[in-house]
């Protein structure tokens, strides 16, 4: 049985996990600008690659290796992390493009609108009831998505297509019986032979998979494996820790950081800009308000008889 001491211990170490996870997410942006004129392409080929061995060195660590071999024993759960894979590849593929574009801003604002769409999926999906306070907060982004696109000019395709992408990932995920290392690691086989492939075969004319010219931009692409790896495998720790409404209101560390870093970047951010980024946020807390169960009061135990 777990003492109240172990219990609290083990909340502790999940809330620092997730925390470490959403600050290495909101500051991924960096590392993409560290990778400096790298095509979007050959980033995203890195990234699977070198997630394969990060993601077999952490699954032999766990002693998680029989899981693994075991998925091909199960077709199902098999091509279901194919679905996935192809999930979180189309997410990829968009953030990196976006950031290597000096569109950080947009990508943020695709991490706030994430939980809205989650919330969606799951009533279409799941059966999950809607509550006044969660339609409201998605008429509330609604509006802010139709000011981006008439008030700003610019259609939030990538903000939408980042939410959209990574919630389908989730669902898929929710629905998948599997370790989340082993999962990660299944995705980043399937994904690797193509990316591979692409390094070795495919490379527009006068790219690199690496500049032996440069051995720091090397370093840094060997890095994209555990960049990737890192802070998935800290949320999983503090997903098995903490209540989900916890996660749900850390999980706006990511982007609210992207957002700075975004502004510290000198990307354009106008009136309008800030009308849309008002009416989202505050339908993010109204959606995670709504998502909040109240404590249970108090019990006051009746005097025991003489």
């Amino acid at each position: 049985m777990i003492t109240a001491d172990e219990q609290r211990a083990s909340i502790r170490t999940g809330l620092m996990a997730a925390i470490g996870a959403y600050v290495l997410w909101g500051f991924l942006p960096l590392y993409f600008k560290l990778l400096g004129e790298t095509s979007p392409a050959v980033i995203l080929a890195h990234r699977i690659v070198w997630s394969v061995p990060t993601a077999l060195m952490l699954i032999a660590v766990a002693g998680k290796w029989g899981e693994l071999t075991g998925l091909w024993r199960q077709p199902r759960v098999l091509f279901t992390l194919l679905g996935s894979s192809i999930a979180i590849a189309v997410n990829w593929t968009i953030y990196i493009w976006a950031v290597t574009n000096h569109r950080v801003l947009e990508g943020s604002l695709g991490y706030f609108i994430n939980p809205l769409i989650n919330f969606a999926f799951a009533a279409l999906l799941f059966g999950e009831r809607f509550k006044p306070l969660q339609i409201a907060a998605l008429l509330i982004a609604a509006a802010g998505v139709i000011n981006q696109t008439l008030v700003v000019g610019q259609f939030p395709w990538i903000s939408l297509s980042l939410a959209i992408s990574f919630a389908i990932y989730g669902a898929i995920r929710k629905t998948t019986p599997v370790d989340s290392r082993v999962g990660f690691g299944m995705e980043a086989i399937w994904l690797s032979p193509i990316a591979a492939s692409y390094l070795l075969f495919f490379l527009p004319a006068g790219t690199h998979a690496f500049d032996p010219s440069d051995p720091g931009l090397i370093a840094l692409l060997l890095l994209a494996g555990p960049v990737t790896a890192a802070p998935l495998i800290l949320f999983a720790m503090g997903a098995r820790r903490l209540k989900f409404s916890t996660i749900g209101v850390l999980q706006y560390i990511g982007p609210s950081l992207q957002f700075f870093l975004a502004l510290a970047l000198g990307e354009t951010f106008t009136p309008a800009h800030a009308v849309t980024f008002g009416l989202i946020w505050t339908g993010a807390i109204l959606f995670t308000l709504a998502g909040r169960k109240p404590r249970p009061a108090a019990v006051t135990a009746a005097p025991a008889a003489d």
